[in-house]
């Protein structure tokens, strides 16, 4: 079983950053990728970068690509998405979230363990 709970989110203004952190706990390993999603009102969820814990490949959305930044501390235990240049377009609940497997998932639907997700709001 992995807990994660995200924190830092808010509100700024288009240009800005954020920095989200996810704090991971329970039975984690190298065995494990860690995603970012976010999820738009009225939109479907959309997966935003993902790594393995133990890093190495990193994956990130078109949209974000340039702006964005997933890290990992593993002595904190904690993954973080660093975003940069932030748009109103990035407006969204933002989640981090786990999976057990082998190779780079970046596929939501591939995910099992969820956070309560964080709202980031960007104004124009």
């Amino acid at each position: 079983q992995v807990q994660l709970v995200e924190s830092g989110g808010g509100l700024v203004q288009a240009g800005g950053s954020l920095r989200l952190s996810c704090q991971v706990s329970g039975r984690i390993s190298g065995g494990y990728n860690l995603g970012w999603f976010r999820q738009a009102p009225g939109k479907e969820r959309e997966s935003v970068a993902a790594t393995r814990w133990t890093g190495g490949s990193t994956y990130y959305a078109d949209s974000v690509k340039g702006r964005f930044t997933i890290s990992r501390d593993n002595t904190k235990n904690t993954l973080y998405l660093q975003m940069n240049s932030l748009k109103p377009e990035d407006t969204a609940i933002y989640y981090c979230a786990a999976k057990f497997g082998y190779g780079l998932e970046y596929r939501g639907s591939e995910y099992h363990y969820w956070g309560q997700g964080t709202q980031v709001t960007v104004s124009s």
